[in-house]
């Protein structure tokens, strides 16, 4: 089968497009037969081995997994022996570790849903990894209420486009930060505000926030903080690293320190792919709460190009990749 491989960390270079074999079904997964996956910084990680300390489970001198892509959705090719939940011929969306650039991957049975109805398949696979973070962040560590004061920093990337969505669904008053050429597309998604950060600081202005979903990480908890009710959460969740060896947990250790001091909860958060989570995702979807927002799409050989794309960091919602 054809999958996208590298054998080295670096740049979208190091990606190729090769034959390899395809795997072989455990008892507890299904072997999906992948018609769409979407990149995330996820993968930029995975494929420059960045920041250094991550090493350790990558691979210190080179990568142990070779293989990219997490989100994708596809039909059922075979199951397990132990698997209930799925039959062949099922459109199913989900996640894996990595692997999912390829045109069959194996994933655990706990780790896919079936594809919202309403969708195509590049639209759902667009969906796991952005909207599980999305709803992760909000709901189990913002603690989102209706009538809460929402600001998503980021709203216009792969997790804030989701994230704006998902808090108007909760009935949320949601404020997005973006840039200018992206102030139209968030407002159109449900944004009650949309604040131009080449404009305005968000983080000197009045407004004061119950929880702050933040894909970015461009300011300093403690800026951040100065925005946000006296009870109120900051989440963070931007994976870009500041710096090579320790990448975000600089940022993490500034709010470690910051949170025995403060009223405000400060947390750090990576999602979970969760079956549950992904059938609320469905259904968000199929009630016409939330759709994906598409940016781009590739052919499965042109990754390294849409890495390249992923990588300027300007991206409209989600990059895909057409297998």
């Amino acid at each position: 089968m054809k999958a996208i491989v590298y054998q080295e960390y670096g740049s979208a270079d190091v990606l190729e497009l090769a034959d390899i074999d395809e795997p072989t079904v455990g008892d507890n997964e299904v072997l999906v037969r992948v018609r769409a996956a979407s990149l995330n910084p996820y993968d930029w990680h995975f494929m420059t081995g960045l920041p250094y300390f991550a090493r350790m489970m990558f691979g210190l001198r080179e990568p142990k997994a070779k293989r990219l892509g997490a989100d994708l959705a596809g039909e059922v090719e075979a199951v397990g022996g132990k698997v209930t939940q799925f039959q062949p011929g099922d459109e199913v969306f989900g996640e894996v570790v990595a692997g999912a650039l390829a045109e069959y991957v194996c994933v655990s049975e706990d780790s896919l849903a079936l594809k919202p109805s309403n969708l195509t398949f590049e639209q759902a696979a667009a969906v796991p990894m952005g909207g599980l973070t999305a709803l992760q962040g909000l709901r189990d560590k913002g603690h989102m209420q209706p009538g809460h004061q929402v600001l998503i920093n980021g709203a216009s990337g792969g997790v804030g486009t989701f994230a704006v969505q998902i808090a108007k669904s909760f009935g949320a008053k949601v404020t997005g930060v973006c840039s200018t050429t992206n102030v139209a597309m968030v407002r159109s998604l449900g944004a009650d505000h949309v604040i131009d950060y080449t404009q305005t600081d968000f983080t000197s202005g009045d407004r004061r926030y119950d929880v702050m979903l933040d894909g970015i990480g461009n300011h300093s908890p403690s800026k951040c903080r100065r925005v946000l009710n006296r009870n109120g959460v900051y989440v963070a969740i931007f994976g870009q690293p500041e710096h090579r060896w320790l990448g975000p947990l600089a940022q993490v250790l500034r709010m470690l320190l910051l949170s025995p001091f403060v009223s405000q909860k400060l947390v750090v958060f990576n999602a979970k792919t969760i079956r549950e989570d992904l059938q609320t995702l469905k259904d968000l979807i199929e009630a016409g709460e939330v759709t994906p927002v598409i940016d781009r799409t590739y052919p499965l050989g042109d990754a390294p190009e849409a890495m390249r794309y992923l990588e300027e960091g300007h991206a409209r919602g989600k990059v895909l990749i057409a297998v």
